[in-house]
């Protein structure tokens, strides 16, 4: 999960990356400049965006994708703790 998460976050700094780059094309003749004089600013604020979208894509898959985890799980247990349990096998594997 943690890497579809970073892979996603990459993908959409990318993309906003490359927006803003076509939007500050009028600044392309100072690039070395900026880049001399700013690049720890600018990677350090690029790579802040990828931590924080990093975790909210985490997060938002974690509540989608294992919302009902735990109620399943209890389900189960109760299930193979019971004497009728129909997995027998399973269910003896487990209290030994």
């Amino acid at each position: 999960m943690m890497a579809n998460a970073a892979f996603l976050a990459a993908l959409v700094v990318f993309m906003i990356v490359g927006w803003i780059a076509g939007e500050l094309q009028f600044l392309a003749p100072f690039k070395t400049v900026l880049f001399h004089e700013h690049g720890r600013l600018i990677l350090g604020t690029v790579l802040l965006l990828f931590v924080n979208l990093c975790a909210g894509f985490y997060a938002a898959g974690r509540w989608f994708f294992l919302r009902d985890t735990g109620r399943k799980l209890r389900h189960l247990d109760h299930q193979l703790s019971t004497p009728d349990a129909v997995l027998e096998d399973l269910s003896r594997d487990l209290t030994s």
